[in-house]
């Protein structure tokens, strides 16, 4: 793994989540996404050199509708930047991680995914994250 890709947070309320954060970080979003496949619509903050990503549901049964109904809002998951996801994954489960999706799929910021699922890793959701090259 070369590097935090990001970190994710699940919010309620884009809009009001995005005014938030553009007052911690004194700059606005500079993305706005939806990922349909996922059920979510996702906004990227810079800050620095680092990416915060905030979630919000598009339906009451995706992946973060469940997690803020569980946990509420907050940390969802750390993102990892990996220069080959496929070998990633398979060595990850050689190690003994819980692979959630063994093929990788498109996601958000023009990336590759895959997430480890957190009972393999003491309870953090961990996203791998490869660069689409275009």
């Amino acid at each position: 793994m070369k590097k935090i890709e990001h970190i994710g947070i699940a919010v309620k309320d884009l809009e009001k989540s995005n005014q938030l954060f553009a007052s911690l970080f004194g700059n606005p979003h500079y993305k706005v996404e939806e990922v349909a496949s996922e059920g979510v619509k996702t906004s990227f903050f810079k800050s620095g050199p680092n990416k915060i990503e905030l979630l919000q549901a598009t339906n009451p049964s995706s992946p973060i509708a469940k997690f803020i109904e569980k946990k509420g809002e907050g940390i969802h998951h750390i993102a990892f930047a990996v220069d080959d996801i496929v070998l990633e994954i398979k060595r990850l489960k050689k190690e003994g991680f819980i692979v959630l999706n063994e093929v990788p799929k498109k996601g958000a910021d023009n990336k590759l995914v895959a997430f480890l699922h957190p009972k393999s890793t003491q309870g953090v959701l961990i996203e791998l994250c490869q660069e689409i090259i275009r």
